[in-house]
């Protein structure tokens, strides 16, 4: 959460953007691969059904195919010999060869391996310790069937999984098979593994790669945004220091040109009236009494210029008075009704919040002056019985688009000025106008934000 707020709106914004991307590609993601994932063992399962299936029935023929051929043989004084030259000389590849064993696990013709001829492997066991002739036998005493096992491959000497195929010949007490080698469709099925893994790791690339593009894209984004929104702030900023400055230098020259034209020919003209009461005694008294009454209207311009700098009232009787006299001092100029009242119990407020709520006064009525058109102009400063303060500007002039006097960076300074001072103190400004609605300016400091300031 510390960091959350530590982000700026730009980098909250450009989170609330990223994140929901990431989030989708990232299941979109875990779907596909889910999926193919789900497809590709589908796909392998069924490879191998179909690959046994085909595998069974070529078996099945096959063992048909010998027992017919050895069958006419049956009650011959020979017939066994015979049959075993003919199964020995039948074959169908490098691994595909037919066996014979007696029903006691003894064998009776192995064509590729036959150095096993004659030996008992009745308790012949696989890795597993399965009982491999015996599952033999007992299938083919059952009428014959498929039995899945292990056993050397002639053409690499190492042991594979076999599928064979074995009857009964009970006429002569055999068992008769043959069978195929499985290691082959293992490694069919190994490939489609391998093709399926490939699929999903280039599935997932693609991703990816849309993530990357996504993510540049907002990047970019963001960055042309904050590069605007930059150079539309410094533009505010430039603009706004130069009418800083501007004002600065308009009432340097306003101060110049009351003390020059009014305070310092006031004094000159104070000076010249003693001199003379001192140059003729007898006119003396009269000419005190015209230094005097210079004097004194020199004094009331001096209050003026200072009042007009920081007013004397704001220090001595408080923000109320302060407003009411500025009010008063808008509507002395004629032309526009300017009042200020005051509702509740007038609170004591930190200099600073009494400085911003004067000024933003000032320039609130100063804007309704130039450029409302208004026949009235009220100001409302309320003391909340909780503690807060309101202070509310209302006209009912012309009003004005408050967005795009803001979006113009020569436009709009002095609601910048005022906004910046509210957000000095942790006020809320809030400003409701439009054109020919005339204005309402509210600035809201609750006891939270008076506490926080100091006094």
């Amino acid at each position: 959460m510390k960091a959350w707020s530590a982000l700026s709106l730009r980098g909250r914004l450009f989170l609330l953007a990223l994140l929901p991307l990431l989030a989708s590609l990232a299941l979109i993601a875990f779907a596909v691969r889910h999926q193919e994932q789900s497809l590709a063992e589908r796909e392998q399962a069924l490879v191998r059904a179909s690959y046994l299936d085909a595998r069974r029935t070529e078996l099945k023929h096959y063992v048909d195919l010998a027992v017919s051929t050895v069958r006419p043989l049956l009650g011959q004084p020979d017939g066994q010999r015979r049959a075993m030259d003919i199964l020995q000389s039948l074959d169908y590849g490098r691994d595909g060869y037919f066996f014979v064993y007696d029903l006691q696990g003894r064998v009776l013709m192995h064509s590729r391996q036959p150095e096993l001829t004659g030996q008992n492997l009745w308790e012949l066991r696989d890795p597993q310790g399965r009982p491999t002739i015996q599952q033999l036998i007992a299938q083919a005493k059952a009428g014959g069937g498929y039995v899945e096992y292990q056993w050397r491959k002639p053409s690499s000497s190492l042991l594979a999984p076999k599928l064979g195929y074995v009857v009964a010949v009970p006429e002569w007490g055999w068992m008769l098979g043959t069978g195929l080698y499985l290691d082959g469709i293992e490694a069919t099925m190994a490939e489609l593994a391998r093709g399926a893994r490939h699929n999903i790791t280039v599935t997932l690339l693609w991703v990816g790669a849309v993530a990357v593009i996504g993510v540049a894209l907002i990047s970019a984004g963001a960055l042309a945004l904050n590069l605007s929104e930059h150079r539309s702030a410094e533009a505010k900023l430039r603009a706004l220091a130069r009418e800083v400055v501007q004002s600065q230098e308009d009432e340097r020259a306003r101060l110049a040109r009351d003390l020059h034209d009014g305070v310092s020919q006031a004094l000159v003209a104070t000076k010249l009236l003693i001199e003379s009461a001192q140059q003729a005694p007898a006119e003396a008294e009269r000419l005190q009494a015209l230094a005097l009454k210079r004097l004194n209207s020199t004094l009331a311009e001096v209050r003026h210029l200072s009042h007009a700098l920081r007013p004397a009232l704001l220090d001595t009787l408080g923000l109320a008075a302060a407003l009411q006299h500025l009010a008063g001092e808008f509507d002395a100029a004629g032309g526009t009704r300017f009042t200020a009242r005051v509702r509740g119990d007038e609170l004591a407020l930190p200099e600073s919040v009494k400085t911003a709520l004067f000024r933003i006064t000032q320039e609130a009525l100063s804007n309704a002056a130039r450029h409302a058109q208004a026949t009235a102009v009220t100001v409302m400063l309320a003391f909340e019985p909780r503690g807060g303060v309101a202070l509310e500007v209302e006209d009912d002039g012309r009003g004005f688009d408050a967005h795009a006097a803001q979006a113009v960076a020569d436009r709009g300074l002095g609601l910048r000025s005022m906004r910046e001072r509210a957000d000095a103190l942790g006020a809320v400004l809030s400003l409701v106008t439009a054109p020919g609605v005339g204005c309402r300016l509210r600035v809201t400091l609750s006891a939270a934000d008076l506490a926080r300031i100091a006094p």
